[in-house]
């Protein structure tokens, strides 16, 4: 025995070498984690060298642990300049090993975490004027932003990813405290307001007067740069002109709508909107299609052919829902959240150009010569990999005839080609497409079927248990719904039971009505996301509309259309909150607006 002392020795000695070795525990090296996540946008990121973590409490305490900052990466599927800045600088193996080293690096599918996107985007808006994707914040460990970037190239992300790590290495406390002081303050209580007919005339007034200053009486919509289609505003304008018509109001109405259906905006092959164009004219659109957009462009064009007299209109939302059901369709009965701005092999918009050659040949003689001078095939190209067809150039009858005899003939191969798709289903998003389909169930008995596919996918894959997932894809859901999902579900719900009757689609959007109020709605006011961890995420006693509408006042107004008493008085006392954000900016207001106007 006294002669195995010595090994024994040198044994333990080696042992605790070992240990002091390895690193602590919660300080192990990061690795990245999105490997076969559900969100197909988190997953095209788990072949980065970037130790990727997802947004979650673990992730934040480990920040707290290590004493890092976090850079919270938001971005989406469809995102051009998010694969742009993939490619160029998420997989730069010194960039990575700059995140690695100095930060918790977190990606972030903004569908996923609308409420934390939303959050901070606004403080994009506010420290540097800007917002978009893809976003880039630096957060502290105790989650108060401090810093915000957009798309820069490598050599810039690597300058601000160096300067902060080393001012953070220098000063935490300092910036500690510059985040703090960059929080606006706390929203004063809701206050209450008498629900009168001259609070619901001035709501409209504020909002007719900044509807007027920005709208573009040349090629309608609003705004003088890009163009986005504002669904939720023209949404309201409609609702304003079926209830008092007037004949200039109704002239803008169609001179936005006929130029979002003519020109770049709109596919005129297959159907369906782009997400929005980078000029003021409708014609250079960035090639992203969206289930939001559309499920809201076909409920509007629904909208306008009935109050507006036009029924033109109901064609372009068919040939919308047309796309929808086509391409966006999984065969459990949901729909995906968008295609891709670029093809599979990474052009923008390539799905969707055409070389003069091709048409020339696939097309007839007139067909092409229509195609030609409509689509401006003689024109100087726009985009490197062919032409967009769109209304360049107002068509005669005969030539309108003729390119839809193109369509015809140029949709089949145009499906040769390959389009990614984000084939993540979010319940919300799937909520806007049910009440689109079942606005749409009178017209076709196929949007009827279409609907009630639609209805059981909801109810049996997304709820479940009686409570919302946020999304499901590729056999596994992604728990943490978010008000928006519920809001959007139970309208969805309860379009569906006015179209068909059906009751069960009346009893599940009263069952997940009462548990959104339950989880996201306070004294104190709305929040977007059940346990937010950012701490600038505070209640507010409104939430505006965005690219879709206000997720508090679809709520509410679902509420008001369920009969359930307990329902309404929350949805009457909610409603009478004041905002004074909609003096302020009353254009992003359009649901409140409508709401105070019913409820007057």
């Amino acid at each position: 025995m006294q002669s195995d002392r010595p090994e024994f020795a040198r044994m333990l000695a080696g042992i605790l070498l070992l240990v002091c070795l390895l690193p602590a525990a919660g300080a192990q090296p990061m690795s990245n984690r999105l490997a076969g996540h559900a969100s197909p946008y988190l997953a095209l990121h788990a072949g980065d060298p970037v130790a990727w973590q997802e947004w979650n409490a673990e992730t934040v305490a480990r920040a707290r642990r290590e004493n890092k900052l976090l850079f919270v990466s938001i971005g989406y599927f469809a995102c051009h300049w998010c694969h742009v800045m993939q490619r160029e600088s998420y997989r730069n193996s010194g960039i990575a090993a700059r995140l690695n080293d100095a930060f918790i690096p977190v990606k972030v599918d903004r569908e996923l975490h609308g409420g934390l996107d939303d959050a901070l985007q606004a403080f994009a808006a506010r420290l540097v004027g800007v917002a978009g994707w893809p976003l880039n914040a630096f957060v502290t460990p105790d989650g108060y932003p401090v810093s915000v970037i957009l798309y820069v190239p490598p050599q810039d992300l690597a300058a601000v990813l160096d300067r902060i790590a080393a001012r953070w290495a220098a000063e935490p406390d300092a910036i500690r405290a510059l985040a703090r002081r960059a929080t606006p303050p706390a929203s004063a209580p809701p206050r209450a307001a008498p629900l009168t007919a001259a609070r619901g005339a001035e709501a409209w007034r504020q909002f007719l007067d900044a509807a007027w200053r920005e709208a573009d009486l040349m090629h309608g919509g609003f705004g003088q740069v890009a163009k986005f289609p504002m669904a939720p505003q023209l949404d309201a304008l409609l609702e304003r002109q079926a209830r008092n018509p007037e004949a200039t109001l109704a002239e803008f109405l169609r001179l936005t709508l006929d130029q979002m259906a003519a020109r770049g905006l709109r596919d005129h092959i297959g159907g369906g909107f782009f997400r929005y164009t980078v000029d003021p004219n409708w014609d250079t659109p960035h090639f992203e299609k969206m289930l939001a957009d559309n499920a809201q462009l076909a409920s509007l064009y629904l909208r306008a052919a009935a109050v507006l007299r036009e029924p033109g209109y109901r064609d372009v939302a068919r040939a919308t829902l047309d796309f929808v059901l086509r391409d966006l369709a999984d065969p459990g009965g949901g729909f995906y959240a968008s295609t891709s701005a670029v093809d599979a092999q990474g052009r923008e918009g390539a799905f969707y150009l055409w070389e003069p050659a091709a048409l020339q040949r696939h097309l007839s003689a007139p067909a092409y010569a229509a195609a030609r001078r409509v689509w401006r095939l003689d024109a100087a190209r726009v985009f490197d990999h062919g032409y967009l067809p769109a209304e360049y150039r107002v068509p005669t009858a005969r030539e309108r005839s003729l390119l839809r005899e193109a369509a015809v003939v140029l949709l089949p191969l145009r499906q040769t080609r390959h389009l990614p798709r984000d084939t993540k289903m979010n319940a919300g998003l799937n909520g806007l497409a049910l009440s689109a389909l079942s606005q749409a169930a009178a017209f076709d008995p196929a949007y009827r079927r279409a609907a009630d596919r639609l209805q059981r996918f909801l109810l049996g894959r997304m709820a479940p248990g009686g409570e919302l997932v946020k999304a499901a894809a590729g056999g596994k859901v992604v728990a943490g719904a978010e008000l928006e999902d519920y809001a959007w579900a139970v309208a969805g719900l309860l379009d569906h039971a006015d179209a068909t009757g059906n009751r069960a689609s009346r009893a599940a959007a009263r069952r997940l009505a009462r548990v959104a109020w339950q989880t996201f709605w306070r004294e104190t006011g709305w929040r977007h996301e059940a346990a937010p961890l950012l701490a600038t995420s505070t209640p507010a006693a409104g939430l505006p509309d965005g690219a879709q509408p206000s997720p508090a006042d679809v709520l509410i107004r679902s509420s008001l259309r369920l009969g359930d008493a307990r329902l309404r008085k929350l949805a009457r006392e909610a409603a009478a909150w004041t905002l004074p954000e909609l003096a302020r900016d009353p254009l992003v207001w359009p649901s409140r607006v409508r709401l105070l106007d019913a409820l007057s």
